[in-house]
């Protein structure tokens, strides 16, 4: 595959969006518009039935996507709407015998909103939008299930619901999902993301070997945050499926992305700890919309994104079908002034290291740099420069980011089978390649030459062996990655109706394979060169880029690679309806039934430290089965026709779930939530419960590939001489069991009826996170130097009971050869359930709009402010607050937004700010600045449905904040976890509504 961008073909496709735009101007100046299908004569008479009868409602004030519903069920009306026009909105109360059209009419009076017929449907619309063409997005009413509640046709009580809408997503000029949710405030780009591969392992960051994009909602980690795809789970990437791609779902086949960051598993089970984030996808699309977006920054950087929606309606049926093509070019170290490993001129250090071609020779303790400009054939000890190196900065040659292209398809689609029954399937489809050209850490290799090897040089005249720091990448050329990633999500399923009760039963399948192909040194093959008498096959270390042969160099070629697997079968049956009739109103309940069936697989191939190719399957627990139930009931203890003053209501609702895990065993969880409104402009609201996180199968692993018990000489501050000997336990313990958090959170929702466009929301949340999987083995020689930090971890003279299974395990290691009487002091550093995460914060959000000159002003501001993070990794260790570090979110993030829209035009602006934090990885520690960038959009939309919109990323062009980034890998000047190195994208996009 070629990710290669050249002008010929960034001159194509520049070509293709203006023929495009051609097209869609001279459509439209010959009127081509296409004409609604009309409707079977029966289905007019059914209309026209539902329409002249009448009937008795008795409907309290509630939320109008509620008392629309109802009225929907009712009346046998099929109502469709937008999930933003319906957001936050009230209906007065129902009473007395109405038609149909009756009691939508005065259902909607004074909302702004009006109902018109399309099909067999009602579409809710806006009063300003009547009279356009253009193609309708929207959901059947009655069958809407919201995020955060199971029932139907309701909003979750107590928790706060973010929703990014289709007009949200336009608005933003972002291309892709990851963009598109990275910019939630509540969501930290720490763990598996294509920015944090390579510089860290913080968060399973190295287990994302298809680059692809999580999802961490407050910090708390991919692998607490579900994903879900119209409710339902995918499967999942990475080794071990510790995250779900969000790279995988087409953006222009998204309705609306819904935002829970509130603590779920009463409802949904495993991993809502963080929250849940929903993508609800276009399955009620009209119309074809086409769409063709070209973007580009500084550098060879480009972005190039086409995509087609088409829906259709029949009687009783609907069907969409998405497909979209993006690609994206590398984005090289080259073209940004902060991708260094030689950070001096930024105020940094300089964390380049004494390797390079020529390299750097030791012998005897000293150092000597290799001269440039020769080719190590006739090299003296007198041309060696004593007491200096050559460096070698591995960030010049590779991408900050990969080329990526992807191909993706949704397909969904619904039938009426008779008056009460409905099937419906969806499929998503995905497929992924990436290249990177990457930091190699193993090309910088200390290499032992032997005095036999024909271009040995002895400095010191010893006439012994001397070692070479050489970086190899100079003569088998930079490190290359590349990869590829294919999903499969699928699901079909039953919903019924049993009165004014729904049930639905349905299947799913999910699938992810994630490959990769890594170039490498092998380092047997290597030995075999360099200990060569014959200056043919010898490698020569001791010269610049070309000494060697081509045929030496492909000698020591090696490659990594290998396959990973997750597969997800489902079940699932729910119900849901009116229970019982109360004062205040009907309380209602849903139940449900959920099966589950996750296995993961892993292959690996490598040519780097053998002599001829292995392959090896990973030995992981087989198939995890899951079996659950669940229920959530809601009910109405206050309204305006009891309570003692007007607009008071109160609702309560309770859930419960329980689960079962094959391989650890069962949890329950439980939540409440509380939604008070004392008056008609304000809404109380509060949540508690718990959730949980079981282990991945990747904890769960056991044998030789993962456990180890080694003998080994460890800094100790308690020993006389300053080291003691240990036993050092590693792998996974074998008793597991799930992390365990408790969630709750309080809030409110103002409502001005003064100035009815007025919208302010605030939420207080508090995590209690415990039992959080721990593994400390990569701090192991500080474990006996910080005692009282690990002292959970450490058994001082261990008894020959505690030793004696260990020394007889096939699992011990004793390099130093202890006997058992030596060892002083065992040292547990396995994965288990160790640690504890606390953290409070605010959650706000306001939101304002006003007629202004003709047009519609919008503002708003969302934004999250983490008030304290306290982490503790072990049982004993003290607690340190973590919030504003690197590899934690900072304190602050806001997303502030202003719309003006009049006639085909509008124009909006985003302010996107995080705070100020610390960088604790250099000594001493030091500030990393706040960051504040400014996204842009202009558009213009023609009557027929053509839309041209001009939209700028980071439109100043600022650079992320200086952070110097160490690892054990390389160095790099920014923080890709809390900043984009993109810089200012300029990106133009055509569409048409046809």
């Amino acid at each position: 595959m070629s990710f290669n961008t050249t002008n010929t073909r960034r001159s194509l496709l520049a070509g293709a969006a203006v023929l495009t735009l051609a097209l869609a101007l001279a459509g439209e100046a010959i009127g081509q518009t296409q004409a609604s299908e009309i409707q079977a004569n029966e289905a007019q008479a059914r209309r026209a039935a539902a329409r002249a009868t009448a009937q008795t409602y008795d409907q309290p004030a509630q939320a109008l996507g509620s008392a629309l519903a109802l009225v929907a069920r009712a009346s046998g009306r099929e109502i469709v709407a937008p999930a933003q026009l319906i957001a936050g909105k009230t209906a007065p109360a129902l009473k007395g015998r109405f038609t149909a059209d009756q009691a939508f009419t005065a259902l909607l009076a004074g909302s702004g909103l009006r109902l018109a017929p399309v099909g067999d449907m009602l579409v809710l619309q806006s009063v300003d939008t009547v009279g356009e063409s253009q193609p309708t997005d929207a959901e059947l009413l009655s069958e809407v299930l919201v995020t955060g509640t199971r029932i139907r046709g309701a909003a979750p009580v107590g928790s706060n619901l973010v929703t990014i809408s289709r007009d949200d997503i336009e608005a933003s000029g972002y291309a892709t999902t990851q963009q598109i949710v990275q910019a939630i405030p509540q969501n930290f780009g720490g763990g598996a993301n294509e920015t944090t591969y390579s510089y860290n392992n913080r968060n399973n960051a190295l287990n994302n070997v298809a680059l692809g994009s999580s999802v961490s909602l407050r910090g708390l980690g991919a692998e607490s945050t579900l994903i879900l795809i119209n409710g339902s789970r995918p499967a999942m990437g990475g080794i071990g499926g510790l995250f779900a791609d969000v790279s995988m779902i087409p953006s222009s086949a998204l309705q609306r992305v819904e935002v829970l960051p509130d603590g779920a598993s009463a409802l949904y089970g495993s991993d809502a700890v963080g929250g849940v984030v929903n993508f609800i996808m276009r399955d009620r699309f009209e119309g074809l919309e086409t769409r063709l977006r070209v973007g580009a920054a500084d550098g060879a950087f480009t972005e190039y994104q086409a995509s087609a929606v088409v829906g259709r309606t029949w009687s009783g049926g609907h069907v969409t079908l998405a497909y979209e093509f993006y690609d994206r070019g590398r984005l090289s170290a080259a073209d940004r002034d902060f991708a260094r490993e030689d950070l001096r001129a930024l105020g940094g250090a300089d964390n380049r290291r004494a390797y390079g071609s020529p390299g750097t020779l030791v012998a005897g303790g000293r150092t000597f740099a290799i001269p440039a400009g020769q080719n190590g054939v006739g090299l003296t000890a007198g041309q060696l420069v004593a007491g200096t190196a050559n460096y070698v900065d591995q960030q010049v040659g590779v991408d900050i980011l990969p080329a990526q292209r992807r191909h993706s398809a949704y397909l969904s689609a619904d039938q009426d089978l008779g008056a009460e029954t409905k099937v419906f399937g969806r499929l998503l489809y995905a497929d992924r390649t990436y290249d990177r050209r990457y930091v190699d850490s193993a090309f910088l290799r200390s290499v032992t030459v032997p005095v036999t090897n024909p271009f040995y040089v002895d400095p010191i005249g010893t006439r012994a062996p001397v070692a070479v720091q050489y970086d190899f990448g100079a003569d088998l050329g930079v490190g290359r990655n590349r990869g590829r990633a294919q999903a499969y999500n699928a699901d079909v399923g039953l919903t019924r109706q049993f009165g004014a009760w729904s049930g639905t039963a349905d299947l799913g399948y999910g699938r992810q394979r994630d490959s990769w192909f890594m170039t490498d040194i092998n380092t047997a093959k290597l030995a075999v060169a360099v200990a060569s008498t014959d200056r043919a096959t010898a490698y020569n270390l001791f010269g610049g880029p070309g000494s060697n042969s081509p045929s030496v160099v492909d000698s020591v070629r090696g490659w990594d690679g290998g396959r990973t697997v997750f597969e997800v079968w489902s079940a699932a049956l729910r119900l849901d309806g009116p229970l019982f009739a109360l004062p205040a109103g009907t309380a209602r309940l849903a139940v449900g039934a959920e099966g589950r069936s996750e296995e993961f697989k892993l292959v690996q191939k490598s040519f780097y430290n053998t002599l001829t190719p292995n392959e090896r399957i990973t030995p992981y627990p087989g198939a995890r089965r899951i079996s659950a139930a669940y229920a959530e009931l809601r009910v109405p203890l206050l309204s305006e026709a009891i309570a003692w003053s007007g607009g008071q209501t109160l609702d309560v609702s309770l859930a419960g779930r329980v689960e079962r895990y094959s391989d650890v065993g069962d949890t329950a969880n439980p939540k409440v939530g509380l939604d008070w409104r004392p008056t008609r402009s304000l809404t109380l609201r509060a949540s508690y419960g718990t959730s949980f996180r079981a282990p991945s199968v990747q904890d769960l692993r056991s044998g030789a590939s993962v456990t180890s018990y080694q003998t080994a000489a460890l800094p100790d501050t308690a020993s006389p001489t300053g080291t003691s000997k240990a036993l050092v336990l590693i792998g996974n313990v074998p008793d597991i069991g799930p992390e365990n958090a408790t969630t709750w959170s309080a809030g409110f929702d103002y409502r001005s009826r003064a100035l009815p466009d007025l919208v302010v929301k605030a939420t207080y949340f508090d995590v209690d996170y415990r039992d959080r999987l721990a593994n400390v083995q990569a701090n192991v020689f500080s474990v006996l130097t910080n005692r009282t930090f690990y002292a959970s971890l450490i058994t001082d003279k261990p008894s020959a009971t505690l030793l004696t299974p260990y020394f007889a395990s096939p699992y011990f290691r004793n390099s130093p050869n202890y006997a058992m009487a030596d060892v002083a002091v065992v040292v547990d550093v396995r994965n288990r359930n160790l640690s504890t995460v606390k953290s409070r914060g605010l959650d706000v959000e306001v939101g304002y709009g006003h007629s202004l000159a003709g047009g519609r002003l919008e503002m708003g501001l969302a934004g999250t402010y983490i008030f304290d993070l306290r982490q503790r990794i072990t049982d004993t260790s003290p607690v340190a607050d973590m919030v504003g570090n690197i590899g934690t979110p900072a304190d602050l993030r806001l997303r502030a937004r202003l719309s003006y829209s009049s006639g085909p035009w509008v124009a909006g602006a985003f302010v996107n700010h995080t705070g100020g934090y610390t960088n604790q990885l250099v000594t001493p520690n030091k500030p990393v600045s706040s960051w504040t960038t400014v996204d842009a959009r202009l558009a213009y939309r023609w009557p027929q449905g053509t839309t041209v919109s001009l939209s700028a990323s980071n439109l100043f062009d600022r650079d992320p904040p200086f952070a110097e980034i160490k690892s054990s890998y390389s160095a790099i000047g920014y923080d890709g976890e809390k900043a984009s190195p993109v810089g200012r994208l300029i990106a133009l996009e055509v569409s048409r509504s046809w």
